[in-house]
């Protein structure tokens, strides 16, 4: 299967998760990166059953969550309720078929060689969890962290677990943002990488750069044409997922928005020189947002 195309719900923050799932379908959208918060603020007025007959209504495919964080945390009662928030969320990926869950790697400053242990144990246990829900978890190191800032060092601490359900997410302006080098792309084993988010930055040093710089890829300064490249030289099968926090785009109205994040992303994709993606028969397009331009 080859890789496909995403939405992250993030980029869509002020619409909610039913408006995210409609709009997607209608644009021909096959693929949704779930925010956990969303889905579950969207489950206080609806029921699972409801949920899984709106997805399967539009045809659409829930393929990860992300927003999970917290489960580092040094101070003992913070990090229990982040442990019950996150077997909760397993409850939720596996009761909608959500196969991935995205985590994040927010560990705790200062860093120290003393907190590895605690850190491995944690982890194991994260990735022993998810496996009883039969749910994969994808960890996304953080630029800005004390520790595993870079996929070098991420794919370090992935070789330390036998976890099969263990892999990583590559977020590209993480990668850009911190100490990661290219060539540490050449290291990453494709059935450790299960997710990808994208986005672009312009005109800022990365010194500088924060989540709210965010902008569509395509326009700004990121070398995406040579990440998608890369990918299918790596034969990667999963989805490649738009994911932008800018609040000065979240101003403006968010069905706009997931439209040009679409159309952002089939322009990459075509630059890329990648073979167009087949779209969902059921779908409805509107001609002024084709699936995919040719």
């Amino acid at each position: 299967m080859p890789m496909f195309p995403c939405l992250s719900q993030l980029t869509t923050l002020p619409q909610s998760f039913g408006e995210d799932v409609d709009l997607a379908s209608d644009i021909g959208c096959p693929s949704l990166e779930v925010w956990l918060t969303k889905l579950e603020q969207h489950l206080e007025g609806h029921t699972l059953a409801e949920t899984r007959h709106l997805i399967q209504d539009r045809g659409i495919r829930l393929v990860a969550a992300a927003g999970q964080g917290g489960l580092f945390h040094r101070d003992e009662t913070a990090r229990r309720s982040h442990w019950e928030l996150f077997r909760r969320r397993l409850e939720l990926c596996q009761a909608l078929n959500i196969p991935l869950m995205i985590v994040s790697l927010d560990l705790p400053t200062p860093w120290q060689r003393s907190d590895w242990p605690g850190f491995c144990e944690q982890l194991q246990r994260a990735a022993d969890w998810a496996d009883a829900f039969q749910v994969r978890l994808a960890l996304e190191f953080q630029a800005d962290s004390p520790f595993c800032n870079c996929l070098d060092t991420a794919l370090s601490v992935l070789a330390s677990f036998p976890a099969r359900n263990l892999g990583l997410c590559l977020d590209w302006f993480h990668f850009f943002k911190g100490p990661s080098k290219t060539e540490d792309l050449l290291r990453l084993p494709p059935h450790q990488l299960h997710h990808v988010q994208i986005c672009d930055v312009a005109g800022l040093p990365r010194e500088l750069w924060s989540d709210s710089d965010r902008i569509l890829p395509g326009e700004g300064d990121l070398p995406l044409t040579s990440l998608f490249q890369h990918l299918q030289r790596l034969n990667y099968a999963g989805a490649i997922s738009v994911e932008v926090t800018n609040p000065e785009l979240w101003r403006g109205p968010p069905a706009q928005l997931m439209r040009l994040a679409w159309l952002a992303l089939a322009r990459c994709w075509q630059m890329s020189g990648l073979p167009p993606w087949e779209t969902p028969a059921q779908s409805s397009y509107s001609p002024e947002f084709p699936p995919f331009p040719h």
